[in-house]
Protein backbone atom coordinates (compact mmCIF):
# COMPACT_ATOMS: atom_id res chain seq x y z
CA UNK A 1 0.00 0.00 0.00
CA UNK A 2 1.40 3.33 -0.79
CA UNK A 3 1.60 6.33 1.47
CA UNK A 4 -1.43 8.54 0.87
CA UNK A 5 0.90 11.80 1.12
CA UNK A 6 2.96 9.77 -1.56
CA UNK A 7 0.05 10.25 -4.22
CA UNK A 8 -1.19 13.30 -3.04
CA UNK A 9 2.54 15.22 -3.70
CA UNK A 10 3.17 13.17 -6.77
CA UNK A 11 -0.56 12.02 -8.65
CA UNK A 12 1.49 11.58 -12.06
CA UNK A 13 3.57 9.49 -11.15
CA UNK A 14 1.53 7.18 -9.43
CA UNK A 15 -0.64 7.38 -12.46
CA UNK A 16 2.30 6.72 -14.49
CA UNK A 17 2.85 3.45 -12.36
CA UNK A 18 -0.62 2.69 -12.88
CA UNK A 19 0.00 2.86 -16.53
CA UNK A 20 3.36 0.46 -16.64
CA UNK A 21 0.97 -2.35 -15.12
CA UNK A 22 -1.67 -2.06 -18.04
CA UNK A 23 -4.11 -1.09 -15.19
CA UNK A 24 -5.65 1.97 -17.19
CA UNK A 25 -8.61 1.64 -15.25
CA UNK A 26 -7.54 2.63 -12.09
CA UNK A 27 -6.40 5.86 -13.03
CA UNK A 28 -9.53 7.94 -12.00
CA UNK A 29 -9.14 6.52 -8.44
CA UNK A 30 -5.98 8.62 -8.13
CA UNK A 31 -7.88 12.00 -8.58
CA UNK A 32 -10.80 10.54 -6.52
CA UNK A 33 -8.61 9.38 -3.64
CA UNK A 34 -6.55 12.42 -3.72
CA UNK A 35 -10.05 14.92 -3.05
CA UNK A 36 -11.40 12.43 -0.70
CA UNK A 37 -8.58 13.05 1.35
CA UNK A 38 -8.95 16.88 0.78
CA UNK A 39 -12.26 16.75 1.67
CA UNK A 40 -11.65 14.20 4.87
CA UNK A 41 -8.76 16.92 6.09
CA UNK A 42 -11.28 19.89 5.71
CA UNK A 43 -13.50 17.57 8.16
CA UNK A 44 -10.92 17.20 10.52
CA UNK A 45 -9.79 20.54 11.13
CA UNK A 46 -13.52 21.49 11.49
CA UNK A 47 -14.02 19.25 13.83
CA UNK A 48 -11.29 19.97 15.73
CA UNK A 49 -12.11 23.45 15.85
CA UNK A 50 -15.53 22.79 17.44
CA UNK A 51 -13.91 20.27 19.83
CA UNK A 52 -11.51 23.73 20.96
CA UNK A 53 -14.56 25.93 21.13
CA UNK A 54 -16.52 23.38 22.80
CA UNK A 55 -13.62 23.35 25.70
CA UNK A 56 -13.43 27.29 25.62
CA UNK A 57 -17.24 27.74 25.79
CA UNK A 58 -17.47 25.03 28.51
CA UNK A 59 -15.09 27.08 30.57
CA UNK A 60 -17.39 29.94 29.85
CA UNK A 61 -20.47 28.43 30.95
CA UNK A 62 -18.91 27.82 34.18
CA UNK A 63 -17.48 31.40 34.67
CA UNK A 64 -20.90 32.80 33.73
CA UNK A 65 -23.27 30.13 36.53
CA UNK A 66 -20.45 31.38 38.84
CA UNK A 67 -21.51 34.69 38.64
CA UNK A 68 -24.96 34.40 38.61
CA UNK A 69 -25.78 34.79 34.72
CA UNK A 70 -27.48 31.83 34.19
CA UNK A 71 -29.88 33.28 31.23
CA UNK A 72 -26.07 34.03 29.58
CA UNK A 73 -24.95 30.83 30.61
CA UNK A 74 -28.17 28.71 29.26
CA UNK A 75 -27.43 31.00 25.38
CA UNK A 76 -23.86 29.70 25.68
CA UNK A 77 -25.21 26.08 25.97
CA UNK A 78 -27.76 26.68 23.43
CA UNK A 79 -24.59 27.29 21.04
CA UNK A 80 -22.30 23.98 22.57
CA UNK A 81 -25.78 21.93 21.81
CA UNK A 82 -25.69 23.53 17.83
CA UNK A 83 -22.12 22.90 17.60
CA UNK A 84 -22.18 19.42 19.29
CA UNK A 85 -24.58 18.28 16.66
CA UNK A 86 -22.14 19.38 14.17
CA UNK A 87 -19.37 17.47 15.33
CA UNK A 88 -21.64 14.58 15.71
CA UNK A 89 -22.12 14.69 12.19
CA UNK A 90 -18.35 15.48 11.21
CA UNK A 91 -17.42 12.62 13.21
CA UNK A 92 -19.48 10.25 11.51
CA UNK A 93 -18.22 11.66 7.98
CA UNK A 94 -14.69 11.14 8.69
CA UNK A 95 -15.11 7.44 9.52
CA UNK A 96 -16.78 7.01 6.03
CA UNK A 97 -14.16 9.08 4.22
CA UNK A 98 -11.75 6.93 6.29
CA UNK A 99 -13.26 3.76 4.72
CA UNK A 100 -13.41 5.18 1.05
CA UNK A 101 -9.89 5.99 1.08
CA UNK A 102 -8.58 3.18 2.53
CA UNK A 103 -10.63 0.94 0.09
CA UNK A 104 -8.79 3.15 -2.46
CA UNK A 105 -5.32 2.97 -1.37
CA UNK A 106 -5.62 -1.11 -0.86
CA UNK A 107 -6.12 -1.56 -4.76
CA UNK A 108 -3.45 0.96 -6.12
CA UNK A 109 -0.58 -0.88 -6.77
CA UNK A 110 2.95 -0.69 -5.23
CA UNK A 111 5.48 1.77 -7.04
CA UNK A 112 7.71 -0.62 -9.01
CA UNK A 113 11.64 -0.77 -8.76
CA UNK A 114 12.80 1.27 -12.17
CA UNK A 115 14.56 -1.91 -13.32
CA UNK A 116 11.18 -3.79 -13.95
CA UNK A 117 11.01 -4.73 -17.26
CA UNK A 118 7.48 -3.49 -19.05
CA UNK A 119 5.00 -5.39 -20.55
CA UNK A 120 1.21 -6.66 -20.04
CA UNK A 121 1.46 -9.69 -19.35
CA UNK A 122 3.83 -13.24 -18.28
CA UNK A 123 5.10 -13.67 -21.90
CA UNK A 124 6.99 -10.25 -21.96
CA UNK A 125 9.00 -11.68 -18.67
CA UNK A 126 12.81 -11.52 -19.64
CA UNK A 127 15.35 -14.55 -18.85
CA UNK A 128 18.31 -12.85 -17.32
CA UNK A 129 20.48 -15.73 -16.62
CA UNK A 130 20.37 -19.95 -16.79
CA UNK A 131 22.36 -22.10 -14.07
CA UNK A 132 23.51 -25.71 -15.46
CA UNK A 133 23.00 -27.46 -19.14
CA UNK A 134 19.35 -27.99 -20.14
CA UNK A 135 19.68 -31.71 -21.07
CA UNK A 136 17.38 -33.72 -22.76
CA UNK A 137 18.17 -37.92 -22.69
CA UNK A 138 18.03 -39.78 -25.43
CA UNK A 139 15.41 -41.98 -24.00
CA UNK A 140 11.54 -40.46 -23.48
CA UNK A 141 11.22 -39.17 -20.29
CA UNK A 142 7.36 -40.39 -19.27
CA UNK A 143 5.01 -37.97 -17.55
CA UNK A 144 5.31 -37.44 -14.11
CA UNK A 145 2.59 -39.10 -12.56
CA UNK A 146 4.08 -42.46 -15.05
CA UNK A 147 7.73 -42.22 -13.50
CA UNK A 148 6.01 -42.20 -9.60
CA UNK A 149 3.22 -45.36 -10.08
CA UNK A 150 6.62 -47.17 -11.66
CA UNK A 151 7.63 -46.78 -7.99
CA UNK A 152 4.12 -47.28 -6.35
CA UNK A 153 4.74 -43.78 -4.97
CA UNK A 154 1.07 -41.94 -6.16
CA UNK A 155 -2.31 -42.57 -5.80
CA UNK A 156 -4.53 -40.07 -7.25
CA UNK A 157 -7.87 -42.14 -7.84
CA UNK A 158 -8.50 -42.33 -3.93
CA UNK A 159 -7.47 -39.09 -3.16
CA UNK A 160 -10.11 -37.82 -5.99
CA UNK A 161 -12.32 -40.25 -4.47
CA UNK A 162 -11.82 -38.74 -0.61
CA UNK A 163 -11.22 -35.43 -1.77
CA UNK A 164 -11.89 -34.34 -5.03
CA UNK A 165 -9.58 -33.38 -8.00
CA UNK A 166 -6.45 -31.06 -6.89
CA UNK A 167 -5.66 -33.99 -3.84
CA UNK A 168 -3.05 -37.10 -4.06
CA UNK A 169 -1.93 -39.82 -1.96
CA UNK A 170 2.08 -40.00 -2.25
CA UNK A 171 3.75 -43.43 -0.70
CA UNK A 172 7.37 -44.95 -0.29
CA UNK A 173 10.25 -43.99 -1.78
CA UNK A 174 8.38 -41.51 -3.97
CA UNK A 175 6.96 -40.14 -0.27
CA UNK A 176 10.16 -40.55 1.69
CA UNK A 177 11.71 -38.46 -1.27
CA UNK A 178 9.42 -35.56 -1.09
CA UNK A 179 9.92 -35.16 2.95
CA UNK A 180 13.27 -35.76 2.31
CA UNK A 181 13.54 -32.75 -0.23
CA UNK A 182 11.69 -30.47 2.36
CA UNK A 183 14.21 -31.70 5.25
CA UNK A 184 17.27 -30.55 3.43
CA UNK A 185 16.04 -27.14 2.27
CA UNK A 186 15.29 -26.65 5.70
CA UNK A 187 18.46 -27.62 6.79
CA UNK A 188 20.12 -25.90 3.36
CA UNK A 189 18.76 -22.34 4.89
CA UNK A 190 19.66 -22.99 8.13
CA UNK A 191 23.24 -23.26 6.85
CA UNK A 192 22.52 -20.02 5.49
CA UNK A 193 21.95 -18.80 8.95
CA UNK A 194 18.00 -18.61 8.50
CA UNK A 195 15.64 -19.51 11.58
CA UNK A 196 13.72 -22.33 11.39
CA UNK A 197 10.13 -21.39 12.25
CA UNK A 198 6.57 -23.48 12.28
CA UNK A 199 3.85 -21.28 11.89
CA UNK A 200 -0.07 -21.48 12.43
CA UNK A 201 -1.36 -22.91 9.39
CA UNK A 202 -4.78 -20.00 9.32
CA UNK A 203 -4.96 -16.27 10.27
CA UNK A 204 -7.44 -14.29 10.62
CA UNK A 205 -9.01 -11.96 7.37
CA UNK A 206 -7.03 -8.52 8.84
CA UNK A 207 -3.32 -10.49 8.10
CA UNK A 208 -5.24 -11.85 4.65
CA UNK A 209 -5.48 -7.76 4.10
CA UNK A 210 -2.34 -7.11 5.26
CA UNK A 211 -0.48 -9.48 3.12
CA UNK A 212 -2.00 -9.73 -0.07
CA UNK A 213 -4.01 -7.94 -2.49
CA UNK A 214 -7.64 -8.84 -3.31
CA UNK A 215 -6.95 -10.55 -6.62
CA UNK A 216 -4.98 -12.53 -4.87
CA UNK A 217 -7.09 -13.03 -2.12
CA UNK A 218 -10.40 -14.18 -4.45
CA UNK A 219 -8.61 -16.78 -6.70
CA UNK A 220 -6.24 -18.14 -3.43
CA UNK A 221 -8.01 -18.14 -0.41
CA UNK A 222 -10.00 -21.19 1.40
CA UNK A 223 -11.99 -19.60 4.40
CA UNK A 224 -13.22 -21.16 7.42
CA UNK A 225 -17.01 -21.35 7.38
CA UNK A 226 -18.63 -19.30 10.17
CA UNK A 227 -15.18 -18.16 11.39
CA UNK A 228 -12.51 -15.04 10.51
CA UNK A 229 -9.95 -17.55 9.31
CA UNK A 230 -8.62 -18.51 6.38
CA UNK A 231 -6.33 -21.23 5.64
CA UNK A 232 -2.67 -20.03 4.52
CA UNK A 233 -1.81 -20.28 0.91
CA UNK A 234 1.95 -19.55 1.83
CA UNK A 235 3.80 -19.52 4.84
CA UNK A 236 4.53 -16.32 4.08
CA UNK A 237 1.22 -14.61 4.98
CA UNK A 238 1.43 -15.40 8.86
CA UNK A 239 4.83 -15.14 9.49
CA UNK A 240 4.98 -11.36 8.05
CA UNK A 241 1.60 -11.21 10.01
CA UNK A 242 3.65 -12.29 13.50
CA UNK A 243 4.94 -8.77 13.25
CA UNK A 244 1.80 -6.96 13.00
CA UNK A 245 1.39 -3.80 15.29
CA UNK A 246 4.98 -4.41 16.40
CA UNK A 247 7.48 -2.25 16.94
CA UNK A 248 10.64 -3.68 15.98
CA UNK A 249 14.30 -2.44 17.33
CA UNK A 250 16.79 -1.67 14.59
CA UNK A 251 19.11 -4.00 16.53
CA UNK A 252 16.51 -6.82 15.47
CA UNK A 253 17.29 -6.31 11.80
CA UNK A 254 17.44 -8.00 9.57
CA UNK A 255 14.87 -10.96 10.61
CA UNK A 256 16.30 -13.76 8.40
CA UNK A 257 13.59 -16.93 8.49
CA UNK A 258 12.55 -20.08 6.71
CA UNK A 259 9.26 -21.90 7.54
CA UNK A 260 7.49 -25.15 7.02
CA UNK A 261 3.93 -25.13 6.59
CA UNK A 262 1.38 -26.85 4.06
CA UNK A 263 -0.54 -24.83 1.76
CA UNK A 264 -3.97 -24.44 0.88
CA UNK A 265 -4.82 -22.73 -2.79
CA UNK A 266 -7.94 -22.73 -4.88
CA UNK A 267 -6.14 -22.61 -7.80
CA UNK A 268 -8.98 -21.48 -10.01
CA UNK A 269 -9.48 -22.28 -13.71
CA UNK A 270 -8.64 -24.97 -16.31
CA UNK A 271 -5.01 -26.31 -16.92
CA UNK A 272 -3.06 -28.06 -19.44
CA UNK A 273 -2.19 -31.84 -19.76
CA UNK A 274 1.37 -30.69 -17.75
CA UNK A 275 -0.33 -29.29 -15.19
CA UNK A 276 -2.28 -32.04 -14.23
CA UNK A 277 -1.16 -34.51 -11.71
CA UNK A 278 0.53 -32.86 -9.06
CA UNK A 279 1.93 -29.88 -10.69
CA UNK A 280 -1.46 -27.68 -10.24
CA UNK A 281 -3.15 -28.93 -6.54
CA UNK A 282 -4.74 -27.44 -3.96
CA UNK A 283 -2.45 -28.77 -1.18
CA UNK A 284 1.11 -29.21 -0.92
CA UNK A 285 3.87 -28.53 1.46
CA UNK A 286 6.85 -25.40 1.31
CA UNK A 287 10.05 -24.54 2.81
CA UNK A 288 9.80 -20.47 2.54
CA UNK A 289 12.23 -17.95 3.12
CA UNK A 290 11.38 -14.53 4.45
CA UNK A 291 13.20 -11.07 5.36
CA UNK A 292 12.50 -8.12 7.19
CA UNK A 293 15.05 -5.75 7.00
CA UNK A 294 15.84 -1.82 6.24
CA UNK A 295 14.71 -0.30 3.03
CA UNK A 296 18.29 0.02 2.10
CA UNK A 297 18.79 -3.60 2.29
CA UNK A 298 16.10 -4.75 0.59
CA UNK A 299 17.85 -4.93 -3.05
CA UNK A 300 20.36 -6.85 -2.08
CA UNK A 301 18.50 -9.45 0.10
CA UNK A 302 16.40 -9.84 -3.08
CA UNK A 303 19.36 -10.98 -4.72
CA UNK A 304 20.45 -13.21 -1.91
CA UNK A 305 17.58 -15.02 -1.91
CA UNK A 306 16.68 -16.29 -5.43
CA UNK A 307 20.58 -16.95 -5.68
CA UNK A 308 20.24 -19.25 -3.09
CA UNK A 309 17.42 -20.95 -4.76
CA UNK A 310 19.73 -21.39 -7.68
CA UNK A 311 22.52 -22.68 -5.60
CA UNK A 312 20.03 -25.77 -4.02
CA UNK A 313 18.32 -26.62 -7.45
CA UNK A 314 21.85 -26.73 -8.72
CA UNK A 315 22.57 -29.12 -5.82
CA UNK A 316 20.43 -31.55 -6.98
CA UNK A 317 21.04 -31.82 -10.74
CA UNK A 318 18.65 -29.86 -12.36
CA UNK A 319 19.02 -26.83 -14.19
CA UNK A 320 17.50 -23.56 -13.49
CA UNK A 321 17.43 -20.36 -15.12
CA UNK A 322 16.20 -16.85 -13.54
CA UNK A 323 13.08 -15.00 -14.82
CA UNK A 324 12.38 -11.53 -14.58
CA UNK A 325 8.85 -10.59 -14.08
CA UNK A 326 7.42 -7.76 -16.34
CA UNK A 327 5.35 -4.66 -14.95
CA UNK A 328 1.88 -7.09 -16.09
CA UNK A 329 2.62 -9.76 -14.30
CA UNK A 330 3.68 -7.83 -11.02
CA UNK A 331 0.94 -8.54 -8.42
CA UNK A 332 -0.09 -5.13 -6.82
CA UNK A 333 2.32 -5.34 -3.76
CA UNK A 334 5.24 -6.23 -5.17
CA UNK A 335 8.44 -3.96 -5.97
CA UNK A 336 10.09 -6.52 -8.12
CA UNK A 337 9.73 -9.89 -8.37
CA UNK A 338 11.42 -13.19 -10.58
CA UNK A 339 10.72 -16.50 -10.70
CA UNK A 340 13.38 -19.55 -10.80
CA UNK A 341 12.57 -21.76 -13.32
CA UNK A 342 13.40 -25.81 -13.82
CA UNK A 343 14.38 -27.63 -16.67
CA UNK A 344 11.66 -30.00 -17.57
CA UNK A 345 13.60 -32.67 -19.76
CA UNK A 346 9.70 -33.96 -20.83
CA UNK A 347 8.67 -30.36 -22.33
CA UNK A 348 11.71 -29.28 -23.40
CA UNK A 349 11.27 -26.26 -21.38
CA UNK A 350 11.11 -24.42 -17.96
CA UNK A 351 9.07 -23.85 -16.09
CA UNK A 352 8.27 -22.30 -12.44
CA UNK A 353 9.52 -23.44 -9.21
CA UNK A 354 10.45 -20.63 -6.78
CA UNK A 355 8.95 -17.08 -6.42
CA UNK A 356 11.30 -14.10 -5.13
CA UNK A 357 9.58 -11.00 -4.11
CA UNK A 358 10.26 -7.66 -2.54
CA UNK A 359 7.73 -6.27 -1.79
CA UNK A 360 9.07 -2.66 -0.38
CA UNK A 361 7.07 -0.96 2.87
CA UNK A 362 3.52 -2.44 1.15
CA UNK A 363 3.48 -5.10 4.13
CA UNK A 364 4.64 -2.85 7.17
CA UNK A 365 2.40 -0.55 6.21
CA UNK A 366 -0.68 -2.63 6.07
CA UNK A 367 -0.21 -4.62 9.20
CA UNK A 368 1.69 -1.35 10.85
CA UNK A 369 4.89 -3.14 11.35
CA UNK A 370 7.44 -0.28 12.57
CA UNK A 371 11.31 -0.46 13.52
CA UNK A 372 12.45 1.98 16.39
CA UNK A 373 15.78 3.81 14.42
CA UNK A 374 19.01 3.98 16.21
CA UNK A 375 18.56 8.14 16.09
CA UNK A 376 14.86 7.61 17.93
CA UNK A 377 12.91 7.82 14.40
CA UNK A 378 10.40 5.33 13.49
CA UNK A 379 10.19 3.93 9.91
CA UNK A 380 8.83 0.88 7.71
CA UNK A 381 10.69 -2.11 7.06
CA UNK A 382 10.56 -3.72 3.79
CA UNK A 383 9.65 -7.42 3.44
CA UNK A 384 10.75 -10.09 0.99
CA UNK A 385 9.76 -13.86 0.34
CA UNK A 386 11.13 -16.44 -1.38
CA UNK A 387 10.06 -19.64 -1.95
CA UNK A 388 13.07 -22.31 -1.68
CA UNK A 389 11.54 -25.78 -2.29
CA UNK A 390 7.79 -26.54 -3.30
CA UNK A 391 7.11 -30.10 -3.59
CA UNK A 392 5.60 -32.44 -4.77
CA UNK A 393 5.80 -29.64 -8.08
CA UNK A 394 9.56 -29.65 -7.27
CA UNK A 395 9.74 -33.33 -7.54
CA UNK A 396 8.82 -33.18 -11.25
CA UNK A 397 11.83 -31.26 -11.73
CA UNK A 398 13.93 -33.74 -9.64
CA UNK A 399 12.66 -37.09 -11.22
CA UNK A 400 13.10 -35.82 -14.31
CA UNK A 401 16.38 -34.63 -14.10
CA UNK A 402 17.80 -37.56 -12.43
CA UNK A 403 15.77 -40.32 -14.13
CA UNK A 404 17.80 -42.71 -16.04
CA UNK A 405 17.63 -45.00 -19.38
CA UNK A 406 16.87 -48.04 -16.91
CA UNK A 407 14.20 -46.43 -14.79
CA UNK A 408 16.44 -45.51 -11.87
CA UNK A 409 16.32 -42.41 -10.11
CA UNK A 410 19.53 -40.87 -9.02
CA UNK A 411 19.99 -39.32 -5.50
CA UNK A 412 22.79 -36.77 -6.07
CA UNK A 413 25.08 -36.64 -3.18
CA UNK A 414 23.82 -33.91 -0.64
CA UNK A 415 20.07 -35.42 -0.38
CA UNK A 416 21.87 -38.81 -0.02
CA UNK A 417 21.86 -38.20 4.14
CA UNK A 418 17.96 -37.92 3.95
CA UNK A 419 17.15 -40.94 2.08
CA UNK A 420 18.47 -43.28 4.04
CA UNK A 421 22.40 -43.10 2.50
CA UNK A 422 20.70 -44.79 -0.75
CA UNK A 423 22.30 -43.62 -4.08
CA UNK A 424 19.07 -43.98 -6.34
CA UNK A 425 15.79 -45.45 -6.04
CA UNK A 426 14.83 -48.15 -7.92
CA UNK A 427 11.32 -48.89 -9.25
CA UNK A 428 9.02 -51.74 -8.91
CA UNK A 429 8.82 -51.78 -12.84
CA UNK A 430 10.55 -49.73 -15.08
CA UNK A 431 8.21 -46.69 -16.69
CA UNK A 432 11.09 -46.49 -19.97
CA UNK A 433 9.62 -47.38 -23.28
CA UNK A 434 11.60 -49.61 -25.44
Amino acid sequence: MLDLRFVRENPELVKENIKKKFQEHKLPLVDEVIALDEEYRSAVTEANTLRSDRNRLSKEIGGLMAQGKREEAEQVKAQVSAQASRLKELEAKEGELEEKIRTIMLTLPNMMDPSVPIGPDDSHNVEVARFGEPAVPEFEVPYHTQIMESFEGIDLDSARRVAGNGFYYLMGDIARLHAGVLAYARDFMIDKGFTYVIPPFMMHGNVVEGVMSFPEMEAMMYKIEGEDLYLIGTSEHTMIGRFMDQLLPESKLPQTLTSYSPCFRKEKGAHGLEERGVYRIHQFEKQEMIVVCKPEESMDWYEKMWKNSVELFQSLNIPVRQLECCSGDLADLKVKSCDIEAWSPRQKKYFEVCSCSNLGDAQSRRLKIRVKGEDGRNYLPHTLNNTVVAPPRMLIAFLENNLRADGTVFIPEALRPYMGGKEQLVPAKSCIQG
